[in-house]
């Protein structure tokens, strides 16, 4: 933009205001020019997103929600039935949700679903556009041992296709060496270097005609891939819900992939349960054959005892004070039972082949702190087995599970030890009683009293060995009752394409479309050494712009007609008025320059004499470009004589040299005469200065046709006799240096009051286009 200082009286109607949308409409205005280039881009895009559509396998995403319930069940509430234990298990927030993330997308996980769907083998049929997978849809079924899978170091590929009558024949590259085959009927095997392949027929599945190609890849390059674009994300922070997703250009398969790993944890949850409970029907078993053969022996002595003494009944007198030992008898009978059911424990426990093994906790230990400790010890074992098929032993959350499950068992000897301490004292207290109340019964007979500690023996074990049947029996049924561990909410299904979007792609191909012209058309712009338009000399020049004449014909010399409304009038009207106003009253003599030849400063002399000419004034044109004159050609001048004539002495008399000029009334010519050998000196003679002055008395402008500024010093010497300089540039034609030259000249000062033309410009400035016509016209 124009700086202020520069602008002239013409542009004053220019506001401020209106610079920043000026620049902004010269922008859009030069790209405007190329649209063509615009149109081709677009079209071209178009053709690529059509291509790219409909060649491309479009990408689906597979959604499905599961909630996961917390296990709550009787092995760890003791105190509670197994009825009322097992109505408490149901959906409950999950302590380590993340864990359980991590679990359903171990590697194990996932290849336990790849391998159970076969999704290593790929069954693809090529269309006419795109191909797709058979999956379920082949006819026969392509497996391999999952030993020799894993053994693979690169993907198997063969042709298969079957025909109607059951025959298949197997074409392929295995190991390098080509194999055809034809197998009359199925199932069968083919040997190959890479292992035994069996091919079996596939229920229900009509043969085609097209040929299937069979890809069978190495289990861990499927694991990678589904592995990547599976997604497990907890719905909420308060909600136990997890949404499962997955990308895949196979919507059936993404669906069976996620029905399948949910029931893939559903059973290793059941597996670690199993687990467990197997655990506690070992060590319960054990105990029960101990119990049985003691509580055998006990009942066999109380026999041998009866039988030797011919006991029946205890007698009369003894029923008060036994009622009161009998209580005792009974709390002390429940005191040991529970004291060697926690030795028992204690037993197993420090036991070192079960360090690794969960802690029976279904056995009767009535001591809350101690169940609780040992369903908190069981869980982490648990969740630490789980986590170990995706991590290593030195992850951090291995450590942090080691420790948590090392304070556990600290924890759990040292609650054993408290209720054994508890347990002897009540068993203490319960003897003492026994033994006050056994006192006063003394006088019974020995035998009595010894049928009576044989009883109670008797008691203990029979007592405690039902307690164990018991406890076999709740165990079992908790096994049997065991329920899956995530429960799917939402079944998997497809919420539609995600790649490619085609609204995105158009789009993307749209900007594409524009954006590499616009490119190509800023690179042009930034490379291109030649002014153009307006915005260029702008940028460049400090001189203040006199006016644009629109593009001409190069032929076409006298351009300004009177009373005509083209362009190229209007343009010099404009030109002609912005120049007498920075000329004033008194000033007469106008140089016109270039930077070189060629950027039409006779052009723009000539029709701006004319169109000042139209004013009903005086004008001169004088052509002093003595090295290479034009005017003469210009105007078609008979005459030979000129201003060189007068320099040199030759006439004497300026004003025999003027002629008309053919065009109008007011205009006058003083051709530059013969080419000298010496113009510089002749321009520098103090004639010149006499023939101005003289002239400027007898017209009321004089318009001077100098010769280059930047090729010869002439313009420069006759600087002095001139009031202001029009210094023309060429668009397309001009290099930027030139404006930078005419810079210098005017820094430097050495033409006086310079002023810009901008010659053969074809690009629209301040809302006039040339070459559309103009905007107004005259009534």
């Amino acid at each position: 933009m124009t700086d202020s200082k520069n602008v002239i009286p013409g542009d004053a109607f220019v506001g401020e205001n209106s610079e920043e949308t000026i620049s902004v409409m010269e922008i859009v205005l030069r790209f405007v020019r190329y649209w063509k280039w615009f149109v081709a881009g677009i079209a071209i895009a178009l053709v690529f997103v059509f291509l790219y559509l409909r060649y491309t396998t479009p990408v689906y995403n597979i959604v499905s929600s599961i909630i996961l319930k917390e296990a709550k069940n009787q092995r760890f509430e003791p105190s509670m039935g197994v009825m009322e234990g097992l109505q408490l298990s149901g959906l409950g927030a999950v302590s380590n949700l993340e864990n359980e993330i991590y679990v359903l997308q171990s590697r194990s996980m996932i290849r336990n679903v790849i391998n159970r769907l076969s999704l290593h083998t790929s069954y693809i049929v090529e269309g006419r556009i795109k191909s797709s997978d058979l999956y379920k849809m082949s006819p026969v079924v392509v497996s391999m041992e999952q030993s020799r899978l894993d053994e693979l170091k690169s993907n198997i590929e063969f042709t298969m296709q079957m025909n109607g009558e059951g025959t298949v024949k197997v074409s392929g590259l295995f190991e390098g060496l080509q194999t055809d085959t034809v197998f009359s009927s199925l199932p069968a095997l083919l040997n190959t270097p890479q292992g035994d392949i069996s091919f079996t027929r596939r229920p229900g599945v009509e043969a085609g005609d097209k040929p299937v190609n069979v890809v069978i890849q190495h289990p861990e390059a499927v694991i990678r891939e589904y592995r990547g674009n599976l997604s497990v994300q907890q719905a909420s922070r308060q909600a136990s819900v997890l949404d499962l997703s997955i990308k895949t250009p196979y919507t059936e398969k993404g669906k069976d992939f996620l029905n399948m790993l949910v029931e893939v944890y559903n059973n290793e949850t059941i597996e670690d349960n199993k687990m467990e409970a197997f655990n506690t029907h070992t060590f319960i078993n054990e105990r029960i054959a101990i119990i049985n053969e003691e509580l055998t022996e006990a009942e066999r002595d109380v026999e041998d005892y009866k039988r030797s003494r011919g006991m029946t009944d205890l007698q009369v007198d003894l029923q008060r004070n036994m009622q009161m030992g009998s209580r005792y008898e009974q709390e002390l009978v429940q005191v040991e039972t529970q004291l060697n059911v926690v030795n028992s424990l204690n037993e197993y426990i420090n036991n070192p082949a079960n360090l690794n093994k969960t802690i029976p906790t279904n056995v009767g230990v009535e001591d809350p702190t101690l169940a609780a400790t040992a369903s908190e010890y069981n869980r982490l074992v648990l969740e630490r087995e789980r986590l170990s098929q995706s991590m290593t032993e030195d992850n951090p959350a291995m450590r942090k599970l080691d420790e948590q499950i090392s304070g556990l068992r600290q924890n759990i000897n040292s609650s054993i030890s408290s209720v054994q301490r508890g347990l002897s004292i009540q068993r203490r207290d319960a003897h003492n009683q026994a033994n006050i109340y056994g006192g006063r019964i003394g006088s019974v007979p020995t035998q009595e009293r010894e049928f009576m500690e044989l009883s109670r023996e008797q008691q203990i074990k029979a007592s405690l060995f039902l307690m164990l049947l018991q406890k076999r029996e709740e165990n079992a049924l908790a096994l049997a009752a065991t329920a899956n561990r995530a429960k799917v909410l939402d079944e998997a299904i497809s919420a539609g394409q995600v790649a490619p979007r085609p609204m995105i792609v158009l789009l993307a191909a749209l900007l594409l479309g524009l954006l590499i012209p616009a490119g190509i058309i800023y690179l042009m712009d930034i490379l291109q050494y030649k002014i153009r338009t307006r915005a260029d000399v702008d940028r460049i020049s400090k001189v203040p712009v006199l006016g644009e004449i629109p593009k001409h014909e190069e032929n076409e010399n006298i351009a300004v007609l009177e009373n005509e409304t083209r362009p190229i009038d209007e343009a010099f009207r404009m030109s002609r008025t912005n120049l007498l106003l920075t000329l004033g009253s008194d000033n007469k003599v106008v140089v016109f320059t270039s930077t070189v030849a060629g950027e039409g400063k006779t052009f723009v002399a000539l029709n701006m004499s004319i169109s000042t000419a139209l004013l009903d004034k005086r004008v001169l044109l004088i052509g002093m470009d003595l090295r290479i004159p034009r005017l003469k050609e210009y105007m078609n001048l008979e005459t030979n004589n000129g201003l060189t004539s007068y320099l040199s002495g030759f006439e004497k008399d300026i004003d025999s040299l003027v002629v008309p000029s053919g065009v109008h009334p007011n205009l006058y010519v003083l051709p530059s005469g013969p080419i000298p050998p010496n113009p510089a000196e002749l321009l520098s003679r103090p004639t010149l200065d006499r023939a101005i002055e003289k002239l400027r008395e007898e017209f009321d402008y004089i318009f001077i046709d100098s010769a280059p500024s930047s090729q010869v010093t002439d313009t420069l010497i006759i600087s002095r006799v001139s009031d202001a300089t029009v210094y023309v540039c060429r668009a397309d034609y001009s290099s930027k240096g030139n404006l930078r030259f005419a810079n210098s000249l005017m820094e430097t000062k050495k033409l006086k009051n310079m002023l810009l033309v901008i010659n053969d410009v074809t690009e629209f400035h301040r809302g006039y286009g040339y070459g559309y016509g103009y905007g107004y016209g005259y009534g």
